[in-house]
């Protein structure tokens, strides 16, 4: 059975709808004023950021730390997962 995660935050679940019924802890509108958004790639061994290439295991690895290269800033963004 695939999971399927968050882009935002990496939470896993094992369908799209439980997914996305729920709110986000790291939504980029604040702490739950947002729900979950499907991370639309495949499930793979490392996750890649599309804006610097840092590389992590997991999506929540990656997305915890601020990208160098954002689009709004050096350090003023998180990781985003590539597809």
């Amino acid at each position: 059975m695939p999971n399927f995660f968050c882009e935002h935050c990496g939470s896993k679940a094992s369908s799209i709808t439980n997914l996305t019924a729920s709110s986000c802890h790291r939504h980029p509108n604040g702490p739950s004023k947002g729900k979950h958004k499907l991370y639309e790639g495949s499930e793979k061994s490392k996750y890649s950021c599309k804006y610097c290439g840092t590389s992590a295991s997991t999506i929540t690895n990656l997305v915890t730390s601020s990208c160098h290269r954002h689009p709004d800033g050096p350090s003023k963004g998180k990781h985003a997962p590539s597809l």
